[in-house]
């Protein structure tokens, strides 16, 4: 096992470990816990009472969260003709077809979100191997393969996050910054939460909410209480 640094043991001594945190109090010490020098992400990991073996208990999905999540996203989108320009207007950082593609076949992915029109999918379709792993493949599912590319430009600059549940039935998805102010971390978390809930496959049984940790790049997990999670977020 790994030897942790005296900071981040220091940050986990003022978590009790056993204790269902608050959603707000989970993340004020979220804050509080973050030892790195930088701006930190902070991360919210919600294990949900699915099989992910069974594909009607998929769950992924896309969620523009209202306070954004402090990075400046760039933007690849495969268009072309109009729907090129109308990326450009937008403010795409990148847009373009074939030539693109090719781009991306040698190796380049200087880019957070992939948009492409359906037309351009027998062309982009060719990456899947290669975007796919890095979860960067423009998919319907996510909003990212649409004819409505400025809808998708500006959802993807304001914060859009997509959310998908791995192996383990675990959801990770970055809420924002360490210096946001804990009212807008709460609603970036709560607009997830509702989302996640909204999303529940009618496939699965029993406890959905299973748990729920928020933490900070390099920061200790913090469990956070379920109930009061979902009922505030309603």
């Amino acid at each position: 096992m790994a030897k942790r640094g005296k900071k981040y043991l220091d940050a986990r001594n003022k978590i009790e470990r056993e204790r269902l945190y608050d959603p707000a109090e989970a993340l004020n010490l979220v804050k509080e816990t973050s030892t790195t020098k930088f701006d930190a992400t902070v991360e919210l990991a919600v294990r949900l009472g699915v099989n992910p073996k069974h594909a009607d208990q998929q769950v992924r999905g896309a969620v523009v969260l209202p306070a954004g999540i402090g990075k400046n996203i760039t933007v690849a989108v495969f268009a072309k003709g109009d729907k090129a320009k109308e990326a450009e207007t937008a403010g795409a950082d990148y847009v373009g077809a074939e030539d693109l593609v090719e781009k991306v076949q040698g190796g380049w992915f200087d880019f957070d979100v992939a948009i492409a029109t359906p037309d351009m999918m027998g062309m982009v379709g060719k990456l899947g191997r290669i975007l796919g792993p890095r979860g960067l493949m423009p998919n319907p599912k996510t909003g990212t393969v649409t004819m409505d590319v400025e809808r998708a430009v500006s959802e993807a600059k304001a914060g859009k996050v997509e959310y998908r549940v791995d192996k383990s039935g675990i959801i990770h998805v970055p809420i924002g910054k360490v210096s946001f102010e804990t009212e807008k971390l709460l609603e970036n978390f709560y607009t997830l939460i509702d989302t996640l809930i909204k999303a529940k496959p009618p496939a699965a049984k029993g406890q959905y909410l299973r748990s729920i940790s928020v933490t900070s790049t390099m920061g200790p997990g913090i469990k956070v209480n379920t109930q009061k999670a979902a009922a505030l977020g309603k």
